[in-house]
């Protein structure tokens, strides 16, 4: 048995119970989100937009280097699990009809306080042992 710094009466001992009684998305939804950046290329997908914004499935391919059918793989399993929203254009421009990607709150949040986070302190900690 591991020691723990932490008050273990704190924190339940299953981590579904740490989401509130009427929680928005269950605990399967939050780890399925999070396998789901999990992967290196959904995770710079995910990045991408939150960084620059809405953009179309061209722009991402390009911006990217990915081939067309890896990306939309990789799209549609972000819109799936909510990280990202698929938005349609109405009218077409001269170029056609686009569907625009977005991250939501919750991908934007997902990145914020999560992997980015990580990528963050390492490079605070190596940074200070330098």
């Amino acid at each position: 048995m591991g020691t723990s710094t932490r008050d273990e009466k704190t924190e339940p001992a299953e981590p579904a119970n740490l989401l509130p009684e009427r929680s928005v998305l269950t605990f399967e939804e939050y780890m399925a989100m999070q396998r789901a950046i999990g992967n290196e290329t959904r995770f710079r997908v995910l990045y991408r937009l939150k960084r620059d914004g809405e953009m179309s499935a061209k722009e991402l391919r390009e911006a990217l280097d990915l081939p067309s059918n890896t990306l939309h793989h990789h799209l549609d399993t972000l819109v799936e699990v909510g990280l990202v929203e698929n938005r349609k254009r109405n009218e077409p421009t001269s170029e056609g009809l686009y569907s625009y990607y977005r991250a939501t709150a919750l991908g934007e949040a997902l990145l914020d306080h999560g992997v980015e986070e990580l990528l963050r302190r390492e490079q605070t900690f190596a940074d200070a042992y330098a």
